[in-house]
């Protein structure tokens, strides 16, 4: 009799384990999709040529064919390995629909402008948030003056 619960229940966690997986794989194949479509994945191909023109600079030794076979094979392996790393961050908050919601919307007008222009406006609120924080800090700072520390 105990035998056949342990096998009952070795049997549901092997369905278990093995849907899990095929569910993992399939949120994590649409997860790179939705960077695709975003324009995330070309954001992080960007930042993988940046570090790989520091080790050019760092190892200016190295023929250009190894820079190249690199920069190809890092290109696909690094993205690949991100999204895997990603996938239970995104997965905490978004679950398969939202993400094939997120695809659909990319791939309208908007969001292809939204995906082609994100890049542009993260960089120019930046400069806007550091301009913000320091009037917040001057404002602070000349508050507790008036206050009297």
């Amino acid at each position: 009799m105990m035998n056949k619960k342990f096998l009952v229940l070795a049997l549901l966690l092997t369905i278990a384990t093995a849907t899990f997986g095929q569910v993992d794989k399939e949120y994590t194949q649409t997860l790179k999709k939705m960077f695709e479509v975003s324009g995330s994945e070309e954001s992080y191909q960007s930042a993988i040529k940046q570090m790989i023109n520091m080790y050019k600079q760092q190892y200016s030794n190295v023929k250009a064919e190894v820079w190249e076979e690199l920069e190809k094979e890092f290109l696909k392996t690094s993205l690949d390995n991100l999204t895997e790393m990603l996938a239970p961050v995104y997965h905490k908050y978004m679950n398969l629909e939202d993400l094939r919601e997120l695809i659909k919307f990319y791939q309208t007008p908007t969001g292809k402008k939204f995906a082609q222009n994100t890049p542009l406006i993260v960089q120019e609120s930046m400069q806007v948030g550091q301009e913000w924080g320091r009037k917040v800090g001057q404002d602070f700072a000349q508050k507790i003056k008036e206050k009297g520390y």
